[in-house]
């Protein structure tokens, strides 16, 4: 039985007890482990070997490709001792009845590493690619898709870029398909993108004017061992800029940061707006840390806070004491209150019945 704790710190205590809500259920909704097949994606894709981000397009014409069985090792496929850079594409129908669920595309295990893309929007990469080149090829890929990049009903444009050093290559095993979870959450801006990213602790990075143009670039959610931090424990910031444009006038926001491993804190344009877990009071004091890794974050953001039509900062500081770190599932953005709150009464729906 698994259970999400309440521990939350936030601006008010009638979203905490929202938030609580999950708990009542002995599932965890809108997670990776709950989810359930609605389309296998194996069979014969498009390949080709080189890169050309031209190949990202959906308006890309790759009829004259190779087709190729997916999963396999692409040097089972005709392609034996190649290394270095191809593309799998593959065009695919998202049904309609599928609109309420959160969906979720699993690439199985690539070797090396990749970058996977839908209708030419980015949906998450693991690893890192030359020149800071460091392997993922033990991590499943699991990628949440946004609704706003599915063209229900329609043709929908897998593009998978794919990198590999030495030995077998290509997306090699798993169960490759496009999965579904529980209700989906309608977000007003989401976040789940590229951020700013750099290991160590200083608090001014909290601060809206922070200059992080010297920082590495991360895709959230994801966890950091799988983007070329391996074996890296300790505190790390993440940083994310955005226009705010809602037409949800004078409505309360709430910003949703995924599950963080392992405690957070989260600012947004230097203001402090919630946290899950208690950092050590002294630097170099050991984390008294518990299951606040599968707790999901769901932060009130106070009135006036967010810049409509402007540049806005989110800075979250996280500690990681062991195994895996980051923000590492989603979903992350911005709702509104009285969305956030119909979600979870459907949630509480669910699990009662």
């Amino acid at each position: 039985m698994t259970t999400l704790i309440c521990t939350y710190k936030t601006r008010t205590l009638f979203i905490s007890s929202i938030i609580c809500l999950l708990s009542l259920s002995n599932k965890i909704y809108a997670s990776e482990e709950n989810l359930v097949l609605l389309k296998s994606l194996e069979g014969k894709w498009q390949f080709s070997i080189g890169m050309n981000e031209e190949w990202i397009s959906p308006k890309f014409n790759d009829s004259n490709w190779e087709s190729i069985k997916v999963p396999s090792p692409w040097e089972d496929e005709g392609f034996n001792g190649y290394n270095g850079y191809a593309f799998y594409r593959k065009n695919i129908t998202i049904s309609s009845n599928y609109k309420d669920r959160m969906l979720y595309l699993n690439m199985g295990y690539i070797d090396d590493v990749d970058e996977v893309y839908l209708n030419g929007n980015k949906i998450g990469s693991t690893g890192s690619f030359p020149p800071n080149y460091s392997t993922a090829y033990n991590a499943e890929r699991i990628y949440y898709i946004p609704a706003e990049y599915i063209n229900f009903d329609g043709s929908n444009l897998i593009a998978v870029k794919v990198y590999d050093s030495e030995q077998q290559g290509g997306i090699v095993s798993g169960d490759i398909g496009l999965y579904g979870g529980k209700t989906a959450v309608n977000l007003d801006v989401n976040l789940q993108s590229i951020w700013k990213f750099s290991p160590g602790d200083d608090l001014r990075r909290k601060e809206s004017d922070f200059d992080d143009s010297g920082w590495s670039e991360i895709f959230v959610p994801g966890k950091w061992e799988d983007q070329g931090f391996r074996d890296y424990d300790g505190y790390a910031w993440y940083r994310k800029s955005f226009l705010f444009q809602t037409n949800a006038d004078n409505e309360k926001m709430v910003l949703l940061m995924g599950k963080i491993d392992d405690i957070d804190q989260v600012f947004i344009n230097g203001t402090f707006v919630g946290s899950t877990g208690e950092f050590p009071l002294k630097r170099g004091s050991e984390a008294n840390t518990g299951q606040e890794w599968e707790a999901f974050r769901g932060y009130y953001v106070p009135e006036g806070l967010l810049k409509k039509n402007q540049k806005n900062v989110i800075a979250v500081r996280v500690l990681d004491t062991g195994g895996d770190g980051g923000i590492y599932e989603g979903p992350v953005g911005l709702i509104t209150q009285t969305k956030y709150i119909e979600y979870w009464r459907k949630i509480k729906k669910e699990g009662n019945e």
